[in-house]
């Protein structure tokens, strides 16, 4: 914090609230700068100041700030939209530049990672660097060995190249430790079933246009739910809800960090 700012503003981007809410707390008398009590959100303060909401200290922003996101299917994964409700309107932050590290298509759920690091996301999405990202799938019709093997070797989508070597794991297969890994992870729709239908977990490096819907057509058989997993070292708790979005932990900031420099 280079010159003053605002106190709701100071506020809502360390993360304590939206600036809607951080007003409310100060006119609340629930915030102290220096010591005393203040109700006026706008209040300049500068990095000198203490402050202190609900007997809390509060620090001033950090760089970059990282959220991770369990997605629910309706919203898209857009900064803006004029007609859908998007995955920022779930952020619980007014902090400027956040956006959303790639996209999930609007009836996929799952893990999604929400930042203003524009470098990691770079690194997260580069084709060169590989970055794994694991979804759980559900598609109509029985995916034969020989489906699991083109997946596996790479399938044409109708692109220049073939997709790059997946790995595929049908869920209930000889696979329990992948299994294990994500077993409390996978709490998914199961109305509307068809008669005949495949679980499985694909792993992919890449990040093409409707990537692994296009990858289990092109086996014959199409996708008809889809929620990702993990991304690199991130994985999805089991105790973050759809819809629910919390700030990544120092650690997982880190190990994220590590992962793409190799």
């Amino acid at each position: 914090m280079e010159k003053p700012v605002r106190l709701d503003k100071f506020l809502a981007d360390a993360g304590a609230g939206t600036r809607s809410e951080v007003k409310k707390y100060i006119q609340k008398g629930q915030v102290q700068v220096n010591g005393k009590l203040v109700k006026k959100p706008e209040l300049k303060i500068t990095e000198e100041d203490q402050v202190v909401m609900n007997g809390q200290e509060i620090h001033a922003a950090p760089e970059y700030v990282y959220y991770l996101f369990n997605k629910p299917a309706g919203c898209v994964s857009a900064t803006e939209d004029r007609n859908d409700r998007t995955v920022m309107e779930y952020v619980p932050s007014d902090r400027k530049g956040l956006f959303p590290v790639g996209r999930l298509d609007k009836d996929t759920e799952g893990l999604l990672l929400i930042t203003d690091d524009g470098m990691l996301a770079h690194e997260l999405l580069a084709p060169g660097k590989h970055v794994d990202k694991t979804y759980f799938v559900r598609v109509e019709g029985n995916v034969t060995p020989e489906a699991v093997a083109k997946l596996e070797e790479g399938v044409d989508i109708g692109e220049a190249k073939l997709t790059m070597p997946a790995k595929a794991e049908i869920v209930g297969g000889s696979f329990e430790a992948e299994a294990e890994t994500f077993s409390k992870t996978v709490r998914v729709r199961r109305e509307n079933l068809p008669e005949v239908y495949t679980e499985l977990y694909l792993t992919i490096h890449e990040g093409k246009f409707h990537q692994v819907k296009r990858m289990m057509e092109a086996v014959g058989t199409p996708v008809i739910y889809l929620k990702r997993l993990s991304m690199g070292t991130l994985t999805l708790p089991d105790d973050l809800k759809k819809g629910e979005c919390r700030p990544l932990t120092e650690k997982e900031v880190t190990e994220l960090k590590e992962s793409v420099k190799r």
